[in-house]
C-alpha cells in the first residue's frame, strides 16, 4: 500500500477457492480482511474432511488441467505447487465389457498434437472419424463471436448439425459433458463444450491432468488458509451469512450472521454458490438492477460423488478415467493417483455419479451397488472375487451452475451495481467457468475491481457507513 492510501476493512463471504483467492489479493494489498465461511470446513466445492476412521472424504473428484494459470500462480506463491502430481498425457475411455480406447497427446505443434491418436483410434470407423475431422476447424479456428452464437444451442444440437457421428456423441462427448458440468449434451450449452475442446486442441499440454498428492485440506486449502492467517486475515468458520445490512442509501453496511452477529466493513466480496448468493440479494435490488435479476435465472446442478475402498487392486491405472456407459462418466483410482491415499496397493475409487438428478433420492446402498456394477462392467476380469471394504456417498443438491443454452450472456462481471459490493464465483465472467481455475480467477477479478475502486477513492465516497482509516 502506497503512502497516503487508505486502508479499507473488507469482509469476504465464502471460504471456497474464490473467497480464499480474493482474501489473499486484498490482504497482500494492505487491506484488513475478514473471511466468513458457513461450514466448519473451508474449501467449498474442493473441501475435504476426515471420517470416524481417519480417512479423508472429498466433496468431489478434482483434477488440474495444464491449461490452468491463476491457480498455479496462487499455489506457487503459497509454496505448494509441487503438491500437484502430473500424470501421463492420456485420456482413457473405459467401456462396458472391458474394452477401452485412449486419446494420447503427441509431441507435435497444436492443434496437430491430438490428431494422430484420433486417426489411429480403432474403436471408431474411418467414416465416423472423418465426421469429426470435418468439424475440427470450426472448433479450433472459430472466433469468440462464433462460440457465443453457439450458446443458443445445446451441444447435442451443434454436434448433430455438424454431421458428427452419433456414436462419437455417446461414447466420447457424453462423458466429457458430464465431467465438465454434470449434465448431458442435450442439457448443456454448445459454447461450454466448444470452449473447452478448443482450448485442448489449440494449446499443447492443455488437457494434461494432475492430482493433488494428498487431501485437498492438507495439500491445497489448508496451506492457503494458513498463509492468510499468517498475513493477518481473520477466518471465521461456522459463520453463515443470513442477511445483508443496508445503509440509508441502499448500499451494504454489514452482514448479519445466523447467530445474530454482525460483520461491518467498508467493502464486501460475496464468493458464494449462486443459489446461496440469490438468497442474500434484497428483493429491491432484483427489481432495480438487471445484474441481480439475471442472477435469479442461474441454478446449481445436483452432484453425487461415491468413494469405494476395495480389498484388492482393481484398475492398475494412475490417471483419470472416463466412461460413457452406466452412471460414472469420470472416475479415478485414488489408491494409485494419490500417494497419501495409497492403501497397500489396493484400490480406492472415487467416482462422479452423473447425471444425478434421477438418482438423488436413492439411498446410499443403492447408489454404491450401481457404481460397483459399473466398475465391474468396465473391469470384468480384474473385479472377480474383489470385495468392497468401505464406501461413502456425498450429495451436493446444488453444486456448479447449470450452463443452459442462452445463459452465458447473463453471466455477471465481478463488479456489482452496488458501489461497495463485489461478486466472485465460477458463474461470473472468466475463461474457465465453474472450475478450480475459474474460482480463483473470479476471486482475483473481484479483488482487483475492489482495489481499483479503493485506488481511485470511489470507496471513500460511498457514504457515512464507511470508516476508512489511515494505515
Amino acid at each position: 500500500m502506497q503512502a497516503g492510501e487508505q486502508r479499507a476493512r473488507v469482509v469476504v463471504v465464502g471460504g471456497g477457492l474464490a473467497g480464499l483467492a480474493a482474501a489473499r489479493k486484498l490482504v497482500m494489498a494492505g487491506h484488513e480482511v475478514e473471511l466468513l465461511e458457513a461450514r466448519d470446513v473451508l474449501g467449498g466445492k474442493v473441501s475435504s474432511w476426515c471420517d470416524a476412521d481417519g480417512d479423508w472424504i472429498e466433496s468431489g473428484l478434482h483434477v488440474f488441467f495444464g491449461a490452468y494459470d491463476e491457480i498455479f500462480t496462487l499455489m506457487r506463491d503459497v509454496g505448494i505447487y509441487d503438491n500437484i502430481l502430473w500424470k501421463q498425457h492420456v485420456l482413457r475411455y473405459t467401456l462396458a465389457g472391458g474394452d477401452h480406447f485412449d486419446f494420447e497427446n503427441w509431441p507435435l505443434p497444436s492443434p496437430m498434437h491430438l490428431l494422430p491418436t484420433v486417426f489411429r483410434n480403432k474403436y471408431f470407423s474411418w467414416p465416423e472419424k472423418l465426421t469429426l475431422a470435418r468439424a475440427l476447424p470450426r472448433i479450433v479456428l472459430s472466433s469468440d463471436d462464433y462460440y457465443e452464437q453457439q450458446d443458443a444451442l445445446t451441444y447435442e444440437e451443434w454436434h448433430l448439425q455438424q454431421g458428427i457421428s452419433k456414436k462419437m456423441l455417446k461414447k466420447m462427448f457424453l462423458p466429457m459433458a458430464l465431467a465438465l458440468k454434470f449434465v448431458p449434451p442435450p442439457e448443456i450449452s454448445a459454447r461450454v463444450v466448444l470452449d473447452v475442446a478448443g482450448i485442448f486442441l489449440r494449446e499443447n499440454g492443455a488437457s494434461r491432468m494432475g492430482f493433488l498428492s494428498g487431501s485437498p485440506q492438507d495439500t491445497l486449502i489448508g496451506p492457503i488458509a494458513a498463509d492468510l492467517a499468517r498475513r493477518g486475515v481473520t477466518i471465521r468458520t461456522g459463520a453463515k451469512a443470513r442477511e445483508l445490512i443496508l445503509d440509508a442509501a441502499g448500499r451494504v453496511a454489514g452482514v448479519r450472521l445466523a447467530n445474530g452477529d454482525e460483520a461491518r466493513a467498508d467493502a464486501f466480496v460475496l464468493a458464494l454458490p449462486v443459489h446461496q448468493l440469490n438468497k442474500l440479494i434484497p428483493a429491491e435490488w432484483k427489481r432495480e438492477h438487471a445484474y441481480f435479476a439475471n442472477l435469479a435465472q442461474f441454478e446449481g446442478v445436483p452432484v453425487i460423488t461415491a468413494q469405494l475402498w476395495f480389498d484388492q487392486q482393481v484398475t492398475g491405472i494412475d490417471n483419470i478415467l472416463f466412461c460413457p456407459d452406466g452412471c460414472i462418466p469420470v472416475y479415478a483410482d485414488l489408491g494409485n493417483t494419490t500417494p497419501d491415499y495409497a492403501v497397500g496397493g489396493r484400490s480406492r475409487i472415487e467416482a462422479v455419479v452423473a447425471p444425478a438428478k434421477h438418482l438423488f433420492d436413492w439411498d446410499d446402498k443403492a447408489i454404491i451397488d450401481q457404481v460397483w456394477r459399473d466398475i465391474q462392467s468396465v473391469f470384468p476380469r480384474r473385479t472377480v472375487g474383489v470385495k468392497i471394504t468401505k464406501a461413502t456417498v456425498v450429495r451436493i443438491p446444488q453444486s456448479v451452475y447449470w450452463p443452459k443454452p442462452g445463459l452465458n450472456r447473463l453471466r455477471p462481471g465481478q463488479h456489482s451495481p452496488i458501489p461497495n459490493l463485489y461478486i466472485a464465483g465460477g458463474y461470473t465472467r472468466q475463461r474457465f467457468y465453474d472450475s478450480m481455475e475459474g474460482a480463483v480467477a473470479s476471486g482475483n477479478r473481484a479483488a482487483a475491481a475492489l482495489l481499483e475502486d479503493a485506488r481511485t477513492e470511489k470507496l471513500a465516497t460511498v457514504g457515512a457507513s464507511f470508516a476508512l482509516s489511515e494505515e
